[in-house]
């Protein structure tokens, strides 16, 4: 007699305690390797410019991710959705023995990074709509911010642990085993999604409309999202959002590295603030179910995560200032993402997800990539040496966030948080997205027909929000 096997809830929460180990893994990886990367381009082999040479390594990974988006998303789908999510997992592992081989034979230089980190991330634009899509017929929709939040205390939980177990066990066993670690772990998220039961989605009349050729489907989610205004703009708002923390990820790390003299322990207590702000926030949702009015934890955990947060963070010139500025700004991300995430599984149909998600990621992320390769030419050719004894930025800004090492991209982090709060005031101020909740309805409320969705990119009306 075959065994049923888990579904719902607890099969959600079976998927989610594998990834939380595998992400675990994956994050004690990144943590090792972003010590190693900032010493190769510093110490091992110094580079004119290490902060654009390190920042590369996260543009690599980001960038094929975001670009490959709209088309994973079609495929999304088309296929089996288990598998789809599968078969994520075993690229993220082959990505890392990869890197391992190369680490252990003595051969690792920084270009490596780029490679790996492209393979992978091209095999990630298939996992935000994947398991985006995959909630949506796993649970009902009353528990989507509270899965969402579950997904994000993943993050989070690896951002604490991570930098502590990493830093220790880099001083036993190194990098070769944080990274063997991380090898084991990535079974444990593909047993899990193995395991459970996950429904493909019932088909829908925007399903039937979007069927095509691959370059139809993927084009579909541009002319679902272009033809509502609403949905237009949140994902502007999270374009303009991302263009500008993309550029204060990319130098966190640096700046920190910069400001202590190399010190990897200071870096992994901030990281790990950062992480403990994600779990505290993540706990309250999941247990709590989000804010009423999710539109307003979209608007708002911007404005707070960029003005008592990563403003915070660049102003901040020792350790227990960096710890308050890390854990606020951290503490609002699952706010954010949840409650965007919700709506948005609540309004769009499920079997159309995998497409308009992928297209969603592309918009809102498309500048992530240009925030890394902005941010590391800023920090090394206009801030640093303006923010060094005697630089032109000094008399200016010096006040503010000191002078030397890493004080320029102390000051880059501080303006790009500014722009964040600007980009947040004004979201509230267009109805279209304020009110956005109330003009969508959700996908399973019987309404009379819409209006049809454009044909052409070329056909879609400029509306005025």
């Amino acid at each position: 007699m075959q065994t049923k096997r888990p579904a719902g809830m607890r099969a959600f929460t079976i998927v989610w305690v594998g990834q939380f180990v595998s992400i675990l893994g994956t994050s004690m990886t990144q943590f090792a390797l972003t010590i190693w990367s900032w010493k190769f381009v510093t110490e091992i082999h110094p580079v004119d410019d290490p902060a654009t040479a390190f920042a590369f390594v996260a543009f690599f990974n980001f960038a094929p991710a975001v670009l490959f988006s709209p088309i994973a998303g079609a495929l999304v789908d088309r296929w089996n959705r288990k598998l789809t999510m599968m078969l994520v997992d075993l690229a993220a592992g082959i990505g890392t023995i990869c890197v391992f081989l190369l680490y252990s034979s003595g051969q690792l230089q920084i270009w490596h990074l780029y490679v790996t980190g492209a393979f992978t991330g091209v095999f990630q634009a298939f996992q935000f709509p994947a398991y985006s899509a995959a909630i949506s017929t796993m649970i009902p929709k009353e528990q989507y911010t509270r899965a969402d939040a579950m997904l994000g205390l993943i993050e989070s939980g690896s951002g604490i642990f991570a930098p502590i177990v990493a830093g220790f066990l880099l001083t036993i066993i190194g990098i070769s085993g944080v990274m063997t670690i991380d090898i084991v772990s990535f079974l444990a998220a593909l047993g899990a999604v193995a395991f459970v039961a996950i429904p493909q989605p019932p088909p829908s009349p925007a399903g039937s409309e979007g069927k095509g050729s691959i370059w139809k489907e993927s084009i579909y989610g541009f002319r679902y999202i272009f033809a509502r205004p609403s949905l237009l703009g949140l994902q502007m708002t999270f374009f303009f959002g991302n263009l500008l923390a993309s550029m204060t990820f990319a130098i966190f790390a640096p700046m920190i590295l910069s400001r202590t003299s190399n010190s990897e322990t200071t870096l992994g207590f901030v990281q790990a603030a950062f992480g403990v702000g994600g779990v505290a926030a993540g706990i309250i949702l999941a247990t709590w179910g989000g804010l009423k009015r999710r539109v307003y934890g979209v608007i708002f955990g911007w404005l707070l995560s960029a003005l008592i947060g990563t403003l915070v963070l660049g102003l901040g010139r020792s350790i227990p200032i960096w710890l308050i500025g890390g854990f606020l700004s951290a503490f609002f991300g699952p706010v954010i993402n949840s409650s965007n995430q919700s709506i948005w599984q609540s309004k769009i149909p499920p079997d159309v997800q995998g497409r308009v998600f992928g297209v969603r990621r592309l918009i809102a992320q498309i500048v992530g990539p240009l925030g890394f390769v902005i941010a590391g030419p800023l920090a090394d050719k206009v801030f640093e040496p303006g923010m060094r004894e005697g630089g032109s930025l000094v008399s200016t800004f010096g006040w503010l966030v000191g002078t030397g090492e890493g004080a320029g991209m102390a000051l880059l982090m501080v303006l790009s948080s500014l722009g964040i709060v600007v980009v947040s005031l004004i979201a509230f101020t267009i109805p279209a997205i304020r009110h956005a909740e109330d003009i969508l309805p959700d996908h399973d409320v019987a309404l009379p027909a819409e209006q049809p969705i454009p044909e052409t990119l070329s056909d879609i009306p400029i509306t005025a929000s």
